[in-house]
């Protein structure tokens, strides 16, 4: 008959081996999502750069193309406004004040800059939606994320880890962003 303290052994290496499983999975996770958001923000890149050059106000003729292949199918002319960003986001340089991004995006920056303040290392979207009082559904979490993830590609913020945000040292330093 197996003694008691054996059997509690058993269960825990048990335990133990199914929790260094799931470890090296969520790891393989956290690589592969690392990956797929990389490769997700050069396609983002890539369709913004082909906007800009085929943007009107370049020359170029593929707007009025555009609204005149709409109009032959009896639809209405297609806005090029439609499929662009609400607010911009201009690269961080020094000297560029908070002020000149939208409410939104000033919001995150206060709230990564009371953590910076206070010492605290940096934060999820999804603690930043908690932080704002939003519902933490996906909706508003990736909103967030979009947000912050601009905010890394201009320079404002980093992402010392996949997920994790926080003010980049040049905007974090002395009269940085203020």
């Amino acid at each position: 008959m197996p003694s008691v303290v054996g059997l509690l052994e058993q269960h825990e290496l048990a335990a133990r081996c199914r929790v260094d499983g799931l470890r090296e999975e969520a790891d393989r996770i956290q690589a592969e999502l690392a990956a797929a958001e990389l490769e997700w923000q050069e396609w983002v890149i890539a369709r913004r750069r082909v906007d800009a050059v085929l943007a009107p106000d370049c020359g170029s003729t593929a707007g009025t193309e555009d609204a005149a292949d709409a109009q032959a199918a009896g639809g209405p002319p297609a806005s090029r406004d439609a499929a662009k960003v609400k607010s911009q986001v201009p690269v961080w340089r020094e000297g560029l004040a908070r002020s000149v991004l939208s409410v939104d995006y000033q919001r995150i920056l206060a709230a990564l800059a009371d953590r910076a303040r206070l010492g605290q290392g940096p934060l999820t979207c999804q603690e930043l939606a908690v932080m704002f009082g939003l519902d933490a559904v996906p909706a508003k979490v990736e909103a967030l994320r979009s947000k912050a993830k601009r905010l890394v590609a201009r320079g404002w913020l980093t992402e010392p880890a996949p997920g994790r945000f926080m003010l980049a040292k040049a905007v974090a330093g002395p009269g940085g962003g203020s």
